[in-house]
């Protein structure tokens, strides 16, 4: 037998091969489960595009990012006064044009300048209640009966708290010098109330306010199927207001490898047992401006664009049929290099094989 009708045999061989695959069934799988089509109870009817519900109360995960602003924050009593400290000071008893109200800076001598009328203080070193006491006697010298108030506007030597915070895998923020906080599974209420409990070992009754910046821990996935070739997975951040719409412009719409056979899956609810699956009319919520189907997303959704079956099963073939185009190609190669070389052995009188 030549190499030719060997090639042939082999190519009538692989196509029959083909064809018997095909006719036994082998085509792609469609993973979605229609059993679960059936109405969702009453208590889990998922919400629309209409009729939108609220998400419960945040609770913070890990890897959140938290925003931390500092409303107050006055270092625990006694609090000695250092140089670049402001003091919010306050007098009554003063001439109108001449007031002594706001926020003084100690300078580099450790002195406040209360104004040309009533000239410099010296208060580094001194507490608060000394200060106050300090400027009260100073004043009185030029002044008939002064009140003085003076507090802690901002010490110099207190680390910069207000910032973003990434919450850890172990579910908390570090504070730097001020220590850690346990901030997962809490909301944000109770989070800026850990806070404000950890920095009272170091400030006077601190008051902070909490958001959060990037909410990482509370997702939902979208899923297009690749016909075959792969699927491709997109992790989106829920805020609160997505639909199935939202997911689709997500991924920039359908690829040509899916069909408009579109779904949500949806994990089990607290208190039921089975996931549930809804289905998407993809050319009602598009084409036909219909709300019925254009679910709200939820924390741990999966939208999964489904596949077009012509388009999976040409990649199929393409597939089964490579390894035996390669290998026909590789056997043609061969025999048409045998028979160059026979031709040239004829012609230079060698003789072939």
């Amino acid at each position: 037998m030549n190499a030719d009708c060997f090639s042939i045999r082999c190519g009538l061989a692989a196509i029959a091969l083909g064809v018997a695959c095909v006719m036994t069934g082998c085509q792609p799988f469609d993973h979605y489960d229609h059993s679960l089509d059936g109405p969702a109870p009453p208590a889990a009817e998922p919400p629309r595009e209409l009729a939108k519900v609220s998400l419960p109360e945040y609770r913070i995960e890990p890897p959140d990012v938290l925003q931390l602003e500092v409303l107050k924050l006055v270092p625990l009593p006694p609090y000695h006064i250092e140089t670049a400290d402001l003091l919010q000071i306050d007098i009554q008893g003063t001439p109108a044009d001449q007031p002594i109200s706001g926020a003084y800076p100690v300078d580099e001598e450790g002195r406040i300048q209360l104004g040309p009328s009533y000239g410099a203080i010296r208060v580094a070193g001194l507490t608060v209640d000394e200060a106050q006491r300090a400027i009260e006697l100073h004043l009185r010298q030029i002044l008939r009966l002064p009140e003085v108030a003076v507090q802690i506007a901002r010490p110099s030597n207190v680390q910069q708290v207000s910032g973003q915070y990434l919450v850890a895998s172990d579910g908390t923020i570090n504070l730097r010098q001020y220590g850690t906080v346990h901030v997962a599974g809490k909301t944000l209420s109770e989070a800026r109330l850990a806070i404000e409990q950890q920095l009272s070992r170091f400030f006077d009754t601190p008051r902070v306010s909490l958001d959060v910046v990037a909410y990482n821990s509370k997702v939902y996935y979208i899923i297009t199927s690749g016909a075959g070739l792969g699927d491709n997975i997109v992790k989106v951040p829920v805020t609160g207001n997505e639909t199935v719409l939202d997911a689709l412009a997500e991924v920039r719409g359908l690829s040509q490898m899916s069909s408009t056979n579109v779904w949500v899956a949806r994990p089990a609810p607290h208190g039921f047992y089975c996931e549930q699956i809804l289905p998407v009319d993809y050319e009602a919520i598009t084409r036909g401006g219909s709300t019925a189907t254009n679910y709200q997303l939820l924390p741990g959704d999966r939208v999964f664009i489904a596949e077009d079956r012509s388009t999976a099963l040409a990649n199929w073939i393409g597939k089964v049929f490579s390894p035996v185009e390669r290998v026909a190609g590789a056997l043609g190669l061969t025999a048409s290099t045998i028979r160059n070389f026979n031709n040239i052995n004829t012609r230079t009188g060698y003789g072939g094989y």
